[in-house]
């Protein structure tokens, strides 16, 4: 049996007046706020460097055979278009027959430089570009530049190695975590990196990642670049299951510690040992 009761005039304007109220206090969708849009343009830029090149010793004696290919990058102080600012430390520093030895130099630090030296002079293409003043490593201008010297020397395509210093262990760890494939080894020296693109690239290139070489090097005193950056690079990289990861922390060393590690022959015996899988 159905009852009708009757409602006043009033009771009824209030329900409907309550019923509105509860319509506007409810959150509006998503859906009702947001359209999808899209936005694609093509971006095209030019990218270069100015770089001191060192071919090895017996580059021109034998034209079939093919060299390892070592690329420096420098630190911010070295930025700036006088190229020879380059040749400040690392690499082009030992090359560079008008580099002054230190006048404090022990025989025993002596004959390691002057081994070290031997080493890079008779193994590698050296390469050592200078960023511009006000500007940092930038990953595409880089490989654009092992692209070039590749093409245009007889470069050993399986045994590419990058190395760099302070703004360059920094660009190191960025273009060696970014695009293991490229590389046999890296060496940071005094830098850092990203956790999150050592991770993102543990899933997408993992293979290429955990097969990478990397002996990184810090000073434990250094004030300008925390030790604990290259501590947390290392860290990732071996949480992801990498195992040819080492770290070298030089407890007295404050910035500089890359003088101790480019002066080590043994560094260049290290790298020549990494060679990329056959294709």
């Amino acid at each position: 049996m159905k009852i009708d009761l009757p409602m006043s005039p009033r009771l009824s304007v209030s329900l409907t007046a309550l019923l509105w109220c509860v319509i506007f206090a409810l959150p509006a969708r998503a859906a009702d706020s947001q359209t999808v849009q899209r936005f694609e343009r093509t971006v095209t830029k030019t990218v270069g460097y100015e770089y001191l090149m060192a071919l090895p010793t017996g580059y021109a004696a034998g034209p079939e055979k093919r060299w390892p290919l070592l690329v420096f990058l420098h630190g911010a102080g070295e930025r700036g278009s006088d190229i020879w600012m380059v040749a400040k430390h690392g690499p082009p520093k030992l090359l560079h027959p008008e580099t002054p030895a230190t006048a404090d130099e022990k025989p025993e630090d002596r004959a390691r430089r002057e081994a070290a030296t031997k080493a890079l002079a008779e193994n590698f293409i050296v390469v050592s570009p200078q960023c511009p003043v006000d500007a940092n490593w930038n990953d595409d201008a880089v490989g654009a530049l092992i692209d070039d010297i590749t093409t245009k020397l007889r470069v050993d395509s399986r045994r590419v190695y990058l190395a760099g210093l302070s703004m360059g262990g920094f660009g190191t760890w960025s273009l060696g975590v970014k695009f293991p494939q490229r590389f046999a080894a890296i060496v940071p020296i005094c830098g850092g990196g990203s956790i999150v693109d050592a991770l993102l690239i543990a899933k997408d290139r993992k293979p290429a990642l955990l097969r990478l070489g990397v002996w990184a090097f810090h000073g434990a005193l250094d004030p300008t670049v925390p030790v604990a950056q290259s501590e947390a690079m290392v860290a990732a990289l071996k949480k992801v299951g990498a195992t040819d990861v080492q770290l070298t922390i030089y407890p007295a060393a404050k910035h500089d510690s890359w003088t101790e590690t480019f002066n080590n022959p043994d560094l260049y015996a290290w790298l020549l040992k990494h060679k990329l899988p056959a294709q």
